[in-house]
């Protein structure tokens, strides 16, 4: 058996977040439902929307890579998503359980920036340009996607989530 290839764990990771991707499609419909707060519903919308471009923006890499789309099982995601449903189930009050919906769904993005970082440094390292830019593109929108689900929390959740709690936000 030959020895694995560095664009040999690039092809394998990619299956990896594609999988995860698609998990996240799935789930991201459920968590809009479930936030009171209409600028994070509008967030996981806007994300459910960026998320499919993303998975399209997958096949482009597996494409130039001629390898078939496909994907391999994501425990981790499977595991972040559970944790979503989790909280789902909680009985929290609304306000409350958009704070726990923001730090789920900062969980699931962390991940995927991380994935996507490591993803790009691999395919520049195998001198893949055209596959490290269609990386990048998807790592810069999951860093944006970060940064306004933490302008959510500290601009108005959390603080609505403390007035739910009985309790004055700091």
């Amino acid at each position: 058996m030959a020895a694995k290839t560095m664009q040999d764990l690039l092809i394998e990771d990619l299956r990896d977040i594609y999988h995860a991707e698609k998990q996240i499609a799935k789930a991201l419909p459920k968590m809009a439902k479930a936030a009171s707060s209409d600028q994070l519903r509008q967030a996981f919308e806007t994300h459910l929307e960026q998320t499919n471009g993303q998975i399209e923006r997958l096949q482009q890499v597996f494409e130039e890579l001629d390898t078939r789309p496909r994907g391999k099982h994501c425990d981790a995601m499977e595991g972040l998503i559970s944790e979503a449903q989790e909280i789902l189930e909680m009985g929290l009050a609304p306000e409350v359980q958009d704070a726990a919906l923001i730090a789920a769904a900062q969980k699931v993005e962390h991940y995927e920036i991380a994935s996507y970082g490591t993803l790009h440094a691999y395919a520049t390292a195998c001198g893949l340009d055209k596959v490290a830019q269609l990386l990048d593109e998807t790592l810069q929108e999951e860093k944006d996607t970060d940064t306004l689900l933490n302008k959510l929390a500290i601009g108005d959740v959390n603080k609505k989530a403390m007035a739910a709690s009985g309790k004055k936000a700091a």
